[in-house]
């Protein structure tokens, strides 16, 4: 699929999708479920590496290291299909993600037969020129009740399957849950319907031999602990079981958000140095860490230029490049980069006096502040261009990672492959962005409002209910109540860009920056586009970060933020009734899409920004509204 086509086996391809698709939706361990068909993306180490063009940036790549290892040399993009290659059957046709058909249980749509794709009763009906349409096929059906003609009947897949909370999916046990247990009858099953709704009522499979029948509501829910197998420890991405499982299985429908929860890492290439070879040599220092001489060097400048990697390494001379990597290797430059926070390096620039202005994937312009708003906003930096880079680690199933530092409060990370990686999966973006820091002294005023104090505590007892209720450490992960603020000004003002800058909602993303543990306190946000595959920028964005606009745009933020359409239940609800996350904010007036918020719609309360109809003494921008 496009960022490579997936396959059913090396010879059949069944689709496309979009190459960040396979970080974000479709990565291995994933369940593409197409109109005829259901595949599982394998690992990657069934992923031809030699086809993945390699993506520097070396602060992420450190991040990724320390939580998968040392052994990771690299980050890679998808491998991409050869778009001028018009003929199926060839080899280039047929570079792509290796895929296998999952669940292995299809379901004739004519006589309702279950059984395994691979038991002889059904077959492939391959589609060269239209992949899409691959599918399999009953053969020979005759129908329910084996009195209709003799022909082929399209085979969907079984749409349920069994996950657990160790990051392991299976097949549903079909056999063994119509029989009510373990059994030696092995007679042919059947999926019927009795009712005209699909609820799991009305939901049956029967067994052809013994007549057992069983409905698919005792599947799920409480029933289904009783019911159900224990867990075999399967990855069907990997062809491995793991016997040591002790979860309890659950079943899923093929195709539920929780089957799949990527883990990703990701990190904006900025300027870490004046010098613009210097700055290439430590961006691509993987490639130069070993080299012994300028001969050495001569060669791998000819293979980055050759692959186009490392843009911009062909201005310097051989003699140039050896000349930096010594002094690095001396400790005379800075050498590379191990931070292991990837957002302090990121704010160190954007507070900067004298921001870098110009780099390959970093042009910035410092503009004026919003004359109205001078009090609470301190500085405007305009990024005309930017990249970020996200690389997929690993994944979760039935529960999303929490927002822990602890990795003993998150739910197991499933492997992307069977040994230790040497590289992962990533994407990468070009955009434009807004960053807006906020005054210090004017937030450390409002801090010591008892009103804002009241909804930090309030805040805090519903963040420790909802780490009770899911056995976590109560105290841990509270991001504080100056994050709170920041990022729910963050949410009210990509609401607002979504309906002026030309990009949709989804395609704007925020970074927040509130660590308040240091000497140096963050306060900022970073609102930049995130639309995915863009080599470029459309302009909107920076140009509504200019003071007027950004003015006008902030002032009908807040404005409209006052007041919300579920009012008086959104402005009233407590986080400590319900141990949530959030306070006064909805979906009718604060959450963002999925893919622009970092925190999931969690730490949001429009009462800390602008006066509510509950509570008028916390607002940030109060009298300047």
């Amino acid at each position: 699929m496009s960022g490579g086509k997936k396959y059913v086996s090396s010879v059949t391809p069944v689709g496309d999708v979009r190459p960040s698709q396979l970080l974000w939706t479709y990565g291995p361990g994933a369940l593409i479920d197409m109109p005829s068909l259901s595949v599982v993306t394998q690992g990657i180490d069934r992923w031809d590496r030699d086809r993945c063009p390699p993506i520097t940036e070396a602060r992420l790549l450190t991040a990724v290291k320390k939580v998968l290892g040392p052994q990771v040399e690299s980050m890679r993009m998808p491998p991409l299909p050869n778009k001028e290659s018009s003929d199926p059957f060839s080899a280039e046709a047929r570079i792509g993600v290796p895929v296998r058909p999952f669940p292995r249980w299809l379901r004739c749509v004519k006589c309702g037969m279950l059984a395994e794709y691979d038991a002889g009763l059904f077959e492939v009906k391959e589609s060269r020129f239209r992949p899409e349409n691959t599918r399999f096929v009953h053969k020979m059906c005759q129908g329910s009740k084996r009195d209709k003609p003799a022909k082929d009947a399209d085979a969907v897949p079984a749409r349920f399957l069994l996950a657990c909370r160790n990051g392991h999916l299976d097949d549903f046990p079909w056999r063994y849950y119509v029989h009510g247990g373990t059994n030696n009858c092995t007679g042919g099953l059947r999926f019927f319907e009795s009712g005209a709704s699909l609820q799991t009522e009305n939901l049956w499979v029967k067994c052809d031999a013994c007549d057992a029948k069983r409905n698919l509501a005792q599947a799920f829910g409480k029933a289904g602990k009783e019911n159900l197998p224990a867990c075999r420890g399967r990855h069907p991405h990997l062809d491995k079981y793991d016997p040591s499982c002790d979860e309890d299985a659950k079943g899923v429908l093929l195709g539920a958000t929780n089957s799949w929860f990527p883990i990703t890492l990701s990190a904006l290439a900025i300027p870490l140095s004046r010098d613009p070879i210097i700055q290439l040599v430590q961006d691509g220092w993987d490639n130069f860490s070993d080299v012994e001489s300028v001969f050495e060097v001569k060669a791998i400048i000819k293979v980055l230029v050759k692959n186009a990697i490392l843009p911009g390494i062909d201005q310097y001379s051989p003699d140039e490049v050896w000349d930096v990597i010594d002094a690095i290797n001396k400790g005379e430059i800075g050498g590379t980069v191990t931070q292991e926070d990837i957002k302090g390096p990121e704010w160190d620039v954007f507070i900067d006096p004298n921001p870098p202005t110009d780099w390959p994937h970093f042009l910035s312009e410092a503009t004026s502040v919003p004359n109205k708003y001078k009090k609470q906003i301190s500085n405007v930096l305009l990024l005309k261009r930017l990249r970020e880079v996200n690389a997929l680690i690993g994944f979760t199933r039935v529960e999303a990672p929490e927002e822990s530092n602890n990795p003993d409060e998150q739910p197991p990370m499933a492997p992307l492959c069977n040994d230790s990686p040497n590289w992962v999966p990533a994407s990468q973006v070009h955009g434009e962005g807004i960053f807006i820091r906020f005054d210090e002294q004017a937030l450390n005023q409002w801090e010591k409002i008892p009103a804002v104090q009241a909804i930090n505590e309030s805040l805090f007892n519903g963040h420790k209910g909802w780490r009770l209720a899911r056995k976590l450490t109560p105290e841990d992960g509270y991001p504080g109540i100056r994050y709170v603020l920041l990022h729910t000004i963050s949410h009210l003002l990509i609401r607002e860009l979504a309906l002026e800058c030309g990009y949709n909602a989804a395609s704007i993303r925020e970074r927040i920056y509130g660590d308040t543990s240091g000497e140096n306190k963050q306060a900022g946000v970073l609102i930049y586009t995130a639309a995915v595959d863009s080599d470029g920028t459309l302009g909107g964005l920076v140009e509504l970060g200019k003071a007027e606009n950004l003015e006008r745009l902030l002032h009908q933020a807040l404005n409209r933020a006052r007041v919300c359409s579920s009012d008086p239940l959104c402005s009233e609800h407590n986080p400590e009734k319900d141990r949530s996350l959030h306070a006064a904010a909805c979906h009718a007036c604060t959450f963002a899409a999925e893919t622009s918020c970092e925190k999931n719609n969690r730490y949001l309360d429009r009462a800390l920004v602008v006066p509510t109809l509950d509570n008028d003494g916390a607002a940030f921008f109060g009298t300047d509204i």
